[in-house]
């Protein structure tokens, strides 16, 4: 399958999930670049696929590197900002579908799969 190029990407990623960062919450309009942020890093195996891609303002996109998602979700809360968990959450549980449908990605799935029960567990633990 075709994949968009990253600029449809990045505008699709947009459309899915609204004008804002994942990680800050802020506009992603006028001062504040929005960049197309792999969820799994493409060093981790992630692929270039909307499914892996979300949103980001450049200073989360680059301040993250290539923390995990959990890791930075965690650090971003910590700083106060309104990082978006149920978003992340949707776009992990959408890329390990698109992995079964698609194939292939052996190196990006068991980091998937932990970043996932992380995830799990966060949720566990707001709930108590």
């Amino acid at each position: 399958m075709r994949q968009p190029g990253r600029r449809e990407r990045l505008l699709a990623a947009r459309e899915r999930d609204g004008d804002t960062c994942l990680w800050c919450a802020r506009r992603l309009t006028g001062t504040v670049a929005a960049t197309t942020d792999h969820v799994v890093p493409k060093v981790k195996g992630g692929p270039s696929w909307l499914e892996n891609e979300v949103a980001a303002c450049g200073r989360c996109n680059s301040e993250r590197g290539h923390r995990t998602p959990v890791d930075w979700l965690e650090e971003c809360l910590r700083r106060g900002w309104d990082a978006d968990e149920q978003r992340l959450a949707r776009s992990l549980t959408s890329l390990a579908a698109a992995i079964v449908r698609e194939g292939g990605q052996r190196r990006a799935r068991p980091y998937l799969d932990a970043q996932l029960r992380r995830l799990r567990r966060r949720g566990r633990s707001f709930a108590a």
